[in-house]
């Protein structure tokens, strides 16, 4: 585990961002498995300017989605794939045979699953895995409690984080249950990049980093990862013991 503290938000998406750049570069044909929400909203801003004024090629890039609220698709504003749309897959002009995102209106959830899982197959796994931090120690959608082996799955929403992720919503949503990929396919990623900000979430940053490792803190799993990378800003770092 490599961990970056940078002195905002801004200097912890660029830091990251230069990463998985970096990671990216030699590869061909790259499999990208980035989270929507807050926390890497910067990380993708950068990657699209660095995109942009390098002319680099992304066209041969290959994207599968973390997770998704049952019930929701890109056609629901609020949904994780219409943040992901707007903040990356969209600007970035990525074909739509090249993405595999969870659909949670579906009639058939378990299909879903299992051409996730097909198509992660089929493209020889993972490169980088870019997720946040839940409340909770979650990660995708992986609870508190969740089994470490499981690969792709429908989940129950704590209710913590069934109360936070109202913030992503005009209106208040029935958010109970979700469609996630495992923790289990986080780690058999290449490699992992956390991004973590501000204050409120300094305590379970502590937690994750430096307490027990445990499935009741789901992220602390990922510390076993040999290309684990944490980037925080100073917020979100303050309660660290070891900087």
């Amino acid at each position: 585990m490599q961990i970056f503290v940078e002195n905002n938000y801004e200097s912890m998406s660029a830091k990251a961002a230069d990463e998985v750049m970096e990671i990216i570069a030699p590869l061909k044909n790259p499999v990208l498995s980035p989270a929507s929400g807050d926390s890497p909203k910067g990380l993708y801003k950068e990657m699209i300017e660095t995109i942009n004024q390098k002319n680099i090629d992304a066209s041969d890039w290959y994207f599968v989605g973390l997770d998704e609220w049952l019930g929701m698709n890109g056609d629901d504003e609020g949904s994780c794939r219409h943040h992901l749309n707007n903040d990356l897959l969209i600007p970035l002009s990525i074909d739509e045979k090249r993405i595999s995102f969870f659909d949670g209106k579906a009639k058939d959830i378990q299909n879903e699953i299992q051409k996730t899982n097909d198509f992660i197959k089929e493209h020889s796994g993972i490169d980088i895995a870019i997720v946040g931090l839940g409340m909770n120690g979650h990660v995708g959608m992986n609870e508190p409690g969740t089994d470490p082996s499981l690969h792709s799955h429908t989940s129950e929403i704590d209710k913590i984080t069934q109360q936070i992720g109202q913030k992503y919503f005009k209106q208040t949503r029935e958010i109970t249950h979700g469609i996630t990929l495992g923790i289990a396919d986080i780690i058999e990623s290449r490699h992992i990049i956390l991004l973590v900000s501000g204050n409120k979430k300094a305590a379970i940053v502590q937690r994750v980093l430096e307490g027990e490792i445990s499935e009741e803190f789901p992220a602390s799993l990922l510390r076993r990862h040999k290309n684990f990378g944490v980037y925080l800003d100073e917020e979100a770092a303050s309660l660290l013991q070891n900087k």
